[in-house]
């Protein structure tokens, strides 16, 4: 019997070469509200923001990245990602399309897509209903 037991993912942490970008892309865009409650006394600068439940954040880390951001492959599930889930995915298609950012759709057939932002980190967003 297993006596670990693992309560979910606390934040997933992406480089940020431009921290006001970043903000922009996860706040504005994806509509992800600034976590204030997070440390702010590091050695440098980033953001927290929340994304569901139970305290879950992407941490944008304002720190030389040591991946490239060019040459990575043009579908986000061939690289490494981080997968969030949404309830109705539309309107996220539809803030993406207005704003001009190029996405992609799952292979799989699933209600998914995948995103890079402004530092080529891959998101991929499904839509589940429950």
């Amino acid at each position: 019997m297993n006596s670990l037991e693992f309560l979910g993912i606390d934040h997933h942490s992406v480089y940020s070469s431009d921290l006001e970008k970043s903000k922009v892309f996860f706040n504005e865009i994806l509509g992800l509200e600034i976590d204030p409650n997070r440390p702010s006394s590091l050695k440098f600068a980033g953001a927290w923001f929340k994304i569901g439940a139970n305290g879950q954040t992407i941490h944008c880390l304002c720190l030389p990245n040591p991946d490239p951001v060019t040459g990575r492959p043009e579908h986000g599930g061939l690289d490494k990602h981080v997968a969030v889930r949404i309830r109705d995915i539309e309107p996220l298609i539809a803030r993406l399309d207005a704003h001009k950012i190029f996405y992609t759709r799952s292979k799989s057939g699933r209600r998914a897509i995948f995103v890079r932002d402004p530092d080529a980190n891959a998101i991929e967003v499904i839509e589940v209903s429950s």
